[in-house]
């Protein structure tokens, strides 16, 4: 199934991740550029480094001029996963671009990389939640109430999976058909943002 290869790959990523847990540690992707494994394993990876860098910013102490520069990168960043997520999106419009669409096939709401987006922050959520729930430096009140946290997160996740599921399963029946929208973020861009181009 695809949504268990998937997860499988998130896990991996922040397994690789945390042997390190330095934001400026260099991907090392182990799958084959050009497959959807390697988008998979960069998307997450992309997530998983600013998942820490939103941790780092919120540091009540952090010097402003690191601050600023630390938003700079995350901003960088959200512009980076997104071109990830338009990247899966076009991977699996040519995958199914010969299928045939039957007579009163559905748009969906979102694209099958804007749910997969969702399933690898969701991989961060349960990682990062497990490790609070088994804090021992804690009380066991805030171990419960992570362990709650955890549960649903858990839940979300066979949800998730299960709807990722079947609604490749309707794409390739041609029950439903993909458009994809580029985000066309204006804040990155010298010619879209007013703050940027009235500075010329």
């Amino acid at each position: 199934m695809f949504t268990v290869n998937a997860n499988e790959i998130f896990a991996k990523v922040i397994t690789d991740y945390h042997r390190y847990d330095n934001v400026d540690q260099p991907i090392e992707n182990p799958y084959t550029q050009g497959t959807l494994d390697h988008l998979l394993y960069s998307k997450n990876w992309i997530d998983t480094v600013q998942w820490h860098l939103e941790d780092i910013i919120r540091d009540p102490n952090i010097d402003p001029v690191d601050a600023l520069k630390i938003k700079r990168r995350i901003d960088a960043s959200n512009q980076e996963r997104t071109d990830m997520v338009e990247y899966v999106d076009s991977y699996m419009l040519d995958k199914y671009k010969d299928i045939v669409i039957v007579d009163g096939a559905r748009l969906n709401t979102e694209t099958p990389a804007w749910a997969i987006d969702k399933l690898s922050i969701l991989a961060l959520k349960v990682y990062h939640m497990q490790q609070e729930a088994e804090r021992t430096d804690v009380s066991e009140e805030h171990n419960v109430a992570c362990q709650k946290k955890l549960d649903v997160l858990l839940s979300q996740r066979v949800d998730l999976s299960t709807s990722i599921e079947e609604l490749i399963e309707d794409i390739e029946a041609g029950r439903k058909f993909m458009k994809s929208y580029k985000q066309m973020k204006m804040y990155n861009d010298p010619t879209l943002n007013p703050v940027l181009y009235s500075k010329k």
